[in-house]
């Protein structure tokens, strides 16, 4: 049963765009088979996790995600976020960022591993749900709205503990050339727990410069049929930009912190709202300059 307040989006088959080069089968079934290594590896790990602290427990799940990317053939590029990367642990932060596909949570991890807020689905789900859930998920039931508010609470303890947490505040994915408007719940956490946000901004595109939507995970189709749409592109790259943080008590109220943070994506992705048009965002002429590799 879906709830009214759940956000939904008109993103299906027909945004993908056409035109991506993709790889042989057997290139196909490699990638496949490398992930699904990976994945082994890091579970046969997961007591290591236990014993491990601090920058050696971040660099073995960063490795971990990152040969994930690697496997399905997605070149990772980061522009900004030269203090992000390098903040000490124990300081929290809420992570927002838009959402497109189930490559977005690898990408996070891949550069800065944190907790996330997830849909309780994703627990389930091959391959990801594993890493996911070990890496200390807090899970959200959407069909359950009683239950929001202690998740709620449960996500503001987390950030006032010193957690990082990654948060999706669309809602749901869309396709990457349309997005949705940032629910404002997660970001009374924020409020609560005293924690800066931190925007990052998500694109993908081919090797050749195009935007493509071919990753997003949209839709009523499974995740295996997006697993393999993903695994037969080549030349995939995921453009990662980390736009500065939005400092506790500049914004008076959450809605406020919502659109703070939402702003700063669409900057960092060049883009502008029509108020008419708000589920369509425009491309704009004006480059946006890399900060860092």
């Amino acid at each position: 049963m879906r709830h009214p307040w759940m956000p939904a989006s008109p993103c299906g088959d027909g945004c993908l765009t056409e035109g991506a080069p993709t790889v042989a089968l057997p290139r196909r079934v490699l990638r496949f088979a490398a992930a699904i290594g990976l994945v082994l590896v890091a579970v046969l790990s997961a007591p290591l996790l236990l014993v491990l602290r601090g920058r050696g427990r971040e660099r073995l799940v960063r490795a971990v995600f990152r040969g994930v990317l690697r496997a399905f053939g997605v070149k990772l590029v980061v522009h900004g976020g030269e203090g992000f990367l390098a903040a000490s642990a124990g300081r929290g932060a809420l992570v927002v960022n838009n959402h497109i596909s189930w490559l977005d949570i690898v990408a996070i991890n891949a550069i800065r591993p944190m907790r996330a807020l997830a849909k309780r689905e994703i627990a389930s789900w091959p391959m990801l749900g594993s890493l996911v859930s070990r890496g200390g998920s807090i899970f959200l039931d959407r069909e359950r709205l009683r239950t929001l508010p202690g998740t709620m609470d449960e996500l503001a303890g987390a950030l006032r503990a010193g957690s990082m947490v990654n948060v999706t505040p669309e809602g749901t994915t869309w396709c990457g050339l349309a997005s949705g408007r940032f629910t404002t719940a997660t970001f009374q956490a924020a409020i609560d727990g005293g924690v800066p946000v931190r925007p990052i901004a998500l694109r993908y595109r081919l090797s050749d410069g195009r935007e493509t939507s071919q990753p997003a995970f949209i839709g009523p189709e499974s995740l295996i049929a997006s697993l393999r749409r993903v695994a037969a592109l080549q030349g995939l790259v995921l453009e990662v930009r980390v736009c500065p943080e939005i400092a506790p008590g500049r914004a008076s109220n959450r809605r406020e912190l919502a659109s703070l943070a939402e702003a700063a994506v669409h900057s960092a992705l060049g883009t502008v709202r029509i108020p008419a048009q708000r589920r369509k965002p425009v491309r704009v002429s004006a480059p946006v300059r890399s900060v860092g590799n």
